[in-house]
């Protein structure tokens, strides 16, 4: 599920203009990018068309070149054995050639990889975003992609949300003079199912390696006691109901997190819609990042 498809923002436009510093950067940077950072269609739109870009760089005639070329640079060699002595020097001189245009391909599909990413409004983004941090704005969710991260990938990627010193909270006085317009837009509670997903989540996986492993052992037992006259080793057939009751667990456990992930993707939609009316969003848990970014 990607962002595009939820249209859940790092962070709303009520959100950032709730404090006058953020709006202010706001407003600064979005005259020199021309972009209205404050409009969540306009933001919206701008990540949909560089995530279509930069996905578009991925899929050109670069990258099938510069992979078709390399693997038949690196699997050409292999053939060279067989050959007469001078026909192999051919097909050396051939291999350096494709190695050479497949690297040439794969650098220069690179870069327009991260010109897509580093484009200008994209870099004001970014920039506002760590702007709002150092507010003390939480930001909902960051999408893998728009930091140049694999889709649940760790690290700081190749553009990363810059990072600023923090900024003192607001005075009280400002809070009461000019009351935050996210107030009346209350964020959805997160459901018990939601709680338990984010618990259950990178849990499981075993049951079918370990169901397996189990029924090998059995047969193997059973064959070693049939091969060489072992009766006590046909004991070893009783791991197959174990090995079938771990599959049932697993099956189960299967079942109920796919449940819970179904919940979790309401509860995400519910999110995008309140944030959509002016809600600010707390930041999201590990869990349901790692959901959005699938």
């Amino acid at each position: 599920m990607a962002d595009t498809t939820t249209n859940l923002l790092p962070v709303n436009g009520a959100t950032l203009s709730a404090d006058p510093r953020v709006l202010e950067a706001a407003r600064t940077s979005g005259a020199r990018h021309g972009m209205d950072y404050t409009d969540d269609k306009a933001v919206t739109a701008l990540l949909a068309e560089r995530q279509r870009a930069m996905g578009a760089t991925q899929r050109g005639w670069l990258a099938w070149i510069g992979g078709l070329t390399l693997t038949a640079g690196v699997i050409l060699p292999f053939t060279v054995t067989a050959l007469p002595e001078r026909s192999a020097k051919q097909a050396l001189l051939v291999t350096g050639v494709l190695l050479i245009v497949g690297v040439t391909s794969l650098t220069a599909l690179c870069v327009r990889w991260k010109r897509e990413l580093t484009h200008p409004a994209l870099n004001g983004y970014r920039e506002l975003l760590g702007v709002a941090r150092a507010h003390g704005i939480p930001l909902t969710h960051v999408p893998a992609w728009l930091e140049g991260r694999t889709s649940g990938g760790s690290g700081k990627g190749w553009a990363p949300i810059p990072k600023y010193p923090s900024a003192p909270p607001l005075p009280i006085a400002t809070h009461d003079a000019a009351p935050s317009p996210t107030q009346s837009t209350p964020t959805p509670p997160k459901p018990a199912g939601v709680a338990e997903y984010e618990q259950m989540a990178d849990t499981g996986g075993w049951h079918d390696e370990t169901g397996c492993l189990l029924l090998l052992v059995a047969l193997i037992g059973a064959g070693w006691a049939w091969a060489e006259k072992v009766p006590v080793a046909y004991g070893l057939l009783a791991l197959i109901p174990l090995a079938i009751a771990i599959w049932l667990a697993g099956s189960r456990q299967g079942n109920k997190k796919q449940a819970l992930r179904e919940e979790a993707k309401a509860y995400v939609q519910a999110l995008t819609a309140a944030q959509a009316a002016g809600a600010r969003m707390p930041e999201l848990s590990p869990e349901l990042k790692k959901l959005l970014d699938e």
